[in-house]
Formats: C-alpha cells, sequence, structure tokens
C-alpha cells in the first residue's frame, strides 16, 4: 500500500470519513445561502414593485382635485375639454402662420386682423387647461399630444393666396364653433354650469372671427365649397354630435 506524501492527501487518509462530511456539510451551506440570495433578491424586486406602485399612487393624488361632479361625468368634460384645446391650439399656429406670410394690397388690414384674431385664440387656452384641472383631470402636455388630438388641419404650403387664408380661417372658426356646441351639450348632461358658462363665451368669440372673417373678403368667394379636408372635420364633428345625443 502507498504512503500517503502530501499534507493533503495525509488528511485524507487517516479521516476518509471526516472529509466527506465536511463536504456535504459545505455544499449544504452553498445550498442554503443561494436560496436566501434568492429570497433576498425577490424580496428587494417586491419592496421596488410596491414602492413604485406607492410613489404612482401618490402623484396621481397630487394630481387629483376633489369636485362636486361624479368622476365620471367629470372625465367626459375633460376629454370634451382637452378636444377643444387640442383645436384651439392649432387654429392658433395656423392664425399665426397667415398672418406672418400675409401678402397683397391688403397686408396690413389683414396683418392686423390676424393678429388680433391669434391673440383672442392663444387667450382661450390657459382658462380651458385650467378648467380641466379644476375638474381633476390631466390636459394637454405636449405638441404632440396637440397633434394626436385636433381635428383642425394644418396648413403647410409654403404659398397661400391671401382670400384663401381668410375663407380657410373661417371655415376653422365654424368648426370649432360646431366643436363648441357638442362640448356645452356634454356640460348640460354633466351638470357642469362653469364649463359651459366659459364655453358660450368662447363660442361667440368664434362666431365674431368668422363674421369678421368673411366681412374682410366680401370680394373673395367665400361662400364657395369647403376645403375636404375641412368638410371631413365638421363630418365627424357632427357624427360625434349625434352619437353623444341622448336616444
Amino acid at each position: 500500500m502507498r504512503q500517503p506524501t502530501h499534507f493533503s492527501e495525509i488528511v485524507q487518509f487517516r479521516n476518509p470519513g471526516e472529509n466527506h462530511h465536511e463536504q456535504d456539510h459545505r455544499s449544504r451551506s452553498n445550498a442554503a445561502g443561494g436560496d436566501a440570495l434568492d429570497a433576498r433578491s425577490n424580496s428587494a424586486s417586491h419592496h421596488r414593485a410596491q414602492g413604485s406602485a406607492a410613489l404612482l399612487m401618490r402623484r396621481n393624488s397630487l394630481l387629483s382635485t376633489p369636485v362636486a361632479l361624479e368622476p365620471a361625468a367629470a372625465r367626459d368634460v375633460a376629454a370634451a375639454m382637452n378636444r377643444i384645446l387640442a383645436d384651439v391650439f392649432a387654429l392658433y399656429i395656423k392664425t399665426r402662420n397667415f398672418h406672418w406670410h400675409m401678402t397683397g394690397p391688403h397686408f396690413r388690414d389683414y396683418d392686423l386682423l390676424l393678429d388680433d384674431q391669434a391673440d383672442q385664440i392663444f387667450a382661450m387656452t390657459d382658462p380651458i387647461a385650467e378648467r380641466v384641472r379644476k375638474l381633476g383631470e390631466l390636459t394637454i402636455r405636449s405638441i404632440g399630444q396637440i397633434a394626436r388630438t385636433q381635428r383642425i388641419s394644418d396648413n403647410d404650403a409654403e404659398n397661400v393666396e391671401p382670400l384663401d387664408m381668410l375663407a380657410e380661417l373661417a371655415e376653422d372658426n365654424r368648426v370649432l364653433a360646431t366643436s363648441l356646441r357638442r362640448a356645452h351639450n356634454v356640460c348640460d348632461r354633466n351638470g357642469d354650469i362653469a364649463t359651459a358658462s366659459l364655453i358660450e363665451a368662447w363660442l361667440d368669440e368664434a362666431q365674431r372671427r368668422n363674421w369678421f372673417l368673411y366681412e374682410a373678403s366680401r370680394d373673395g368667394d367665400l361662400t364657395r365649397t369647403e376645403a375636404p379636408a375641412t368638410k371631413r372635420v365638421r363630418n365627424a364633428v357632427r357624427r360625434e354630435d349625434l352619437e353623444q345625443r341622448p336616444s
């Protein structure tokens, strides 16, 4: 029989059973340590998930406002007003666009007219957004959201005739007036008198802008057939109005 020469061989030679016992003990310790590590990892993930949910709830609670309206009613009114707000932003940009690119012999008159109208349109944005927040709902947060929500079409053409500018803006203001009347119906159904009263003033302003745009270009043909894009928007708004009416 070969005699052990190395120390480790001597240990194994002298205590073979003890060596196996220590190996088993180490294996069980490693397994127990791995289970404990997995448990701590799962617990940490659970706590992070709970923390994220709690943070989201705190953020939502910070943005919520107690109101007298039922939650469903507040959501309906807010949705209608957010669509109005997106259209108002779109109409403001288009009015400014035509104001900046106006040409022709009536430049000064048209330029001042559109400047005044753009200021009036922009003045609507903050009260609309604040009204939505008073209802405890979220309002427009980005240009992208405006683009996804707006029903008034943009005009990116480089050259637009002055009378075509006025005609298009007149049509857009009529579309906005239709949307405002529809939003007023939503407010009436849900008993939101405060929002309805604001809408009435904005509706009068939209009709006044349409009147001025028409009268400023009586030599033009503002009674011609609506542009296809504007006609599609108007028909879509009318369909939505019919769908919202009680049967």
